[in-house]
């Protein structure tokens, strides 16, 4: 058998920007792959791993309801470096700033194993926020040997951080690739989707997780959500709802006497590509949403202080708006008359984190080194 790569995935944003990667390792030889599972997020995990066709070879199943975060990770690493001691690969992969991230990148230098970092070098600069991600790719970072930046701009971050003991590789961000695959799929939109946007021809689309944004910003989100939809009746507002309850009991209060808001389950991700793709803009906290918006040529209104993509607000896919309220009904009525007269984003702006084709570049790195 060839180098033996073990990739390690917890949440559904992880799924969705390593399966590109998973497929190419499937189809390159020279590689024995092994595929481990948090467990968390666990339908809409296996919702997305289903979708690229990847089964995982190991399950953690550590959800459990109201756990803490060092509870997810103490129980995440125990489990991880079991399997590292029984499958004994040669690199673990792991990806961006999820506690499964950092509990992948300590089992492997627990137990002596090389880590690529994918979607290294991402950072806002206050430790707080986002909360705790940011401190999970730092801290990733501190350990990995291999950084698969996705921008120029992440892998000056590494270097300014003075992370010289691995190698830096900008690759582009593999969301991209997943977005160009899917986009490639047949899609059936589920029904309550699909009878709005029947109903409705403009649509904006709202996605909200963060846990910076739950109690109080959540509600000026909702207010501001409530004002917009009022005053344009015309418009449809679909908020695409995590399975954390929280989120749904904070935004219902507000949209339910909107007749042109949908509160619904997030759906599948090709159908939320493509619904993305007809959206007159999206507003969102969520920092794979942003880099999607980009390729797909859409303005995304970011419901954060900051952001660790800049690059999309410096080519005018993004724009940061913050979480007061009357902010957003100004941004979100300015947003929806430039997109109209097709004046955002910015007409054949190239798409700041690549081309589509990151899960190679990392592959074809991980066969010179590791042979």
């Amino acid at each position: 058998m060839g180098a033996k790569v073990l990739t390690i995935i917890g949440t559904r944003p992880e799924a969705i920007k390593m399966a590109p990667v998973v497929r190419e390792l499937q189809a390159t030889s020279g590689f024995e792959h092994i595929l481990a599972v948090t467990g968390q997020h666990r339908a809409l995990l296996h919702q997305v791993l289903d979708l690229f066709g990847i089964e995982p070879q190991h399950d953690l199943d550590i959800m459990k309801e109201g756990q803490r975060l060092d509870e997810i990770l103490t129980r995440t690493l125990s489990r991880l470096s079991d399997i590292v001691c029984v499958e004994r690969p040669d690199c673990i992969l792991v990806h961006g700033d999820t506690t499964s991230t950092l509990s992948g990148a300590l089992a492997g230098f627990y137990n002596k194993v090389k880590v690529g970092h994918v979607e290294a070098g991402l950072r806002t600069g206050d430790r707080f926020l986002p909360y705790p991600e940011e401190i999970n790719r730092r801290l990733a970072d501190q350990i990995a040997d291999y950084y698969f930046a996705p921008t120029e701009g992440a892998a000056a971050n590494l270097r300014r951080d003075g992370l010289v003991q691995g190698e830096i590789v900008v690759t582009g961000n593999t969301v991209v690739d997943a977005v160009r695959i899917v986009m490639g799929m047949p899609v059936e939109l589920p029904a309550d989707i699909a009878e709005f946007t029947a109903r409705f021809k403009e649509y904006v689309i709202v996605t909200t997780h963060r846990r910076e944004n739950w109690g109080e910003p959540l509600a000026r989100i909702g207010e501001a959500l409530r004002v917009f939809a009022l005053d344009n009746p015309a418009v449809g507002v679909i908020a695409c709802l995590h399975p954390n309850p929280l989120l749904r009991h904070g935004l219902l209060p507000f949209l339910e006497e909107a007749p042109n808001a949908l509160m619904t389950p997030a759906p599948d991700y090709s159908s939320f590509i493509h619904l993305m793709c007809c959206a007159q803009f999206i507003l969102t906290d969520s920092g794979g949403v942003q880099e999607e918006a980009c390729g797909l040529g859409k303005l995304a209104l970011v419901l954060r202080g900051q952001t660790e993509r800049p690059e999309a607000v410096d080519a005018g896919f993004a724009r940061v708006i913050g979480t007061d309220s009357v902010r957003i009904v100004t941004e979100m009525a300015g947003a929806l008359v430039e997109t109209r007269l097709g004046k955002a984003p910015p007409k054949d702006a190239p798409n700041p984190f690549g081309d589509g084709y990151a899960s190679l570049r990392i592959v074809e790195f991980l066969k010179a080194r590791l042979g």
